[in-house]
């Protein structure tokens, strides 16, 4: 068993190589409460500390092909996503458009043929869907589109006929709700 740096770093590497929904289910539940503490001291609003949250690990499933363990240790890695997606937050909140928060890092349309293939661990996915199981429809519907269907918020948005805003906070809650799930089970 490594230390918890290289289990952060081979979790990384696995979304990176495989896209491996379980260890990105491990690195969410690692990294999503310190990232929103981390919003919550920048911003001073959960809502918007929730918003960091989902755009940096957004951007970590999207860019974890950039991440070299070579190069230094996956926390760094990560932190350095989140700080840039708050740079960008803080830079569109300045310019007034809150409504717009995420909208262009957001959709994860690149769709690869890595990215079709069966996803390993299937306990760990076992475990997540169960939980995914758990929320409500209207939360399940928006977390199955965007994380499994892959569609972005604006496309879910049009499909479930409701606004885009609406699709954020239901996406927010059940991420709030699976990372409670899953934290209380790793501690």
């Amino acid at each position: 068993m490594g230390s918890e740096t290289e289990h952060l770093s081979d979790a990384l590497v696995r979304v990176a190589e495989h896209r491996d929904r379980s260890a990105f289910a491990t690195l969410f539940s690692y990294f999503a409460p310190k990232i929103k503490r981390f919003g919550i001291k920048q911003y001073n609003n959960e809502a918007s500390a929730m918003e960091l949250v989902q755009d940096t690990m957004t951007s970590v499933w999207r860019k974890a092909h950039l991440y070299h363990p070579s190069k230094g240790a996956a926390t760094t890695w990560v932190y350095t996503v989140m700080r840039n997606a708050s740079f960008d937050a803080l830079r569109k909140m300045r310019s007034n458009k809150e409504d717009t928060l995420s909208e262009d890092i957001w959709p994860l349309v690149q769709h690869h043929e890595e990215e079709q293939e069966v996803f390993g661990d299937h306990l760990q996915s076992q475990l997540l869907q169960q939980h995914i199981d758990k929320l409500p429809i209207a939360q399940q519907e928006v977390v199955k589109g965007v994380y499994f269907q892959e569609m972005s918020q604006e496309q879910l948005a049009k499909q479930l006929g409701v606004p885009v805003g609406t699709v954020k906070s239901r996406l927010r809650l059940a991420l709030s709700k699976l990372r409670n799930h899953l934290g209380a089970e790793h501690d």
